[in-house]
């Protein structure tokens, strides 16, 4: 209970200090953002690569991750389309419900509600014991093809916005060929694992995905350059090291230390919000989104409660599948997965980047927000669940 206090105090904190952060620094705050977003990103392949390194999948079992991967699918598409629609209908005018820039730019906006935080959900989840049971494995696999079909369905959306363009189809070959890696090498490598080869694997996975970065954007410029995240290269990292034990005191505290300030990182990559007007910071552009009229903030606060309910009504999903498994813990399931956080909040960014804002964009920042302050609310929901049945099998929950 008090790591899973502690989780939410850290990304409390940084929050509080994304709203402020550009006040405080002045002119060193694009130096004090570039750090931030760098340690952020460390920590991340970190936890990514410890919670994949364990993610031990039978290969003559593929038509059951094939299942698990459309039903992450459709965990992911029922609120990016239920939100897409909301801020169609709801937010804009009438004039544009039949305008397909209406709604291209609303489904990338809406898309930051699909992917799982899989870095936050599996740190709070070990934190509080569930490690070996049934829940914490199944969202293992859920959490992350979540993730990844939010990063490969985020291709045809940017295609939508600037065009078919050559850079996106290297992403995609990228995508797969890492992807086709971690499945033919499974397990495959016996590379030391201890906290301090697993800090220095995952500067090496920052760097090379900066690097191609930067040197496809030095070739090509910001609107022809080639990202992929973290999270991907991470993954396939885990997958194809050959698991061993470190189980040790020293470990233990390296690991948590890494999760809090990951968890604080998080909470400071939220965008600056307090303060700003979001149709004045997009007047003149030509978005849909950019150029509606701001609304009171009692109205917003409104609207980021319905969307927050019809993106947690949407990750419900898994609640009707799994019929072989207890409702509790089909239900524990799909409460896992209402985490959100850094990849929901890198979608937010490139629409930033788009100069898609208005009130559409408040509402997403605010949206991901809340949820992350109720993100250990969630966590504890899902341990009272898994309670009723993991307990009876024989696992133990440590409080």
């Amino acid at each position: 209970m008090r790591k899973v206090l502690s989780f939410s105090g850290f990304l409390m904190l940084g929050l509080v200090i994304s709203q402020f952060l550009p006040m405080i620094a002045g002119e060193g705050y694009g130096v004090v953002k570039s750090i931030s977003n760098v340690l952020l990103y460390v920590c991340l392949s970190f936890i990514m690569i410890n919670v994949d390194r364990e993610f031990v999948l039978d290969k003559s079992r593929w038509k059951s991750y094939a299942e698990d991967y459309f039903i992450a699918m459709a965990t992911a598409a029922l609120p990016w389309f239920m939100i897409a629609i909301y801020y169609v209908f709801i937010l804009l005018p009438h004039d544009y419900w039949n305008s397909w820039e209406a709604w291209k730019e609303n489904l990338l906006l809406s898309r930051f509600a699909a992917p799982t935080s899989a870095g936050i959900l599996f740190t709070m989840l070990a934190a509080i014991g569930l490690k070996s049971s049934w829940i914490y494995k199944k969202i293992q696999v859920l959490a992350i093809f979540d993730d990844l079909d939010t990063i490969i369905l985020m291709i045809p959306l940017q295609i939508m916005m600037i065009g078919l363009r050559w850079q996106l189809i290297i992403v995609v070959v990228i995508v797969f060929l890492l992807l086709s890696i971690g499945w033919q090498r499974l397990n495959k490598y016996d590379w030391r694992q201890d906290w301090k080869a697993i800090l220095f694997y995952s500067v090496i996975i920052f760097l090379a995905t900066q690097i191609l970065y930067l040197g496809s954007k030095e070739l090509y410029g910001e609107a022809g350059s080639i990202h992929i995240e973290v999270l991907l290269p991470a993954f396939v990292l885990g997958m194809i090291m050959k698991h061993k034990e470190h189980d040790t005191p020293v470990e233990r505290s390296v690991a948590t230390g890494i999760s809090f300030l990951f968890m604080f990182l998080v909470g400071m990559s939220m965008p600056h919000f307090i303060g700003v007007n979001f149709a004045e910071t997009h007047a003149g552009t030509h978005s849909v989104t950019g150029s509606q009229e701001m609304m009171s903030w009692g109205m917003i606060l409104f609207h980021v409660v319905i969307v927050s309910l019809l993106s947690n009504l949407g990750k419900l999903c898994p609640m009707f599948f799994y019929r072989d498994r207890k409702l509790s813990e089909r239900l524990a399931l799909s409460i896992g997965m209402f985490t959100r956080g850094e990849v929901g909040a890198g979608i937010i960014f490139i629409a930033l980047g788009y100069n898609l804002g208005g009130p559409a964009l408040v509402i997403s920042v605010l949206t991901l927000v809340l949820n992350l302050i109720l993100t250990g609310i969630f966590v504890l929901w899902v341990k009272k669940l898994a309670l009723r049945s993991v307990t009876t099998k024989g696992t133990t929950i440590r409080s």
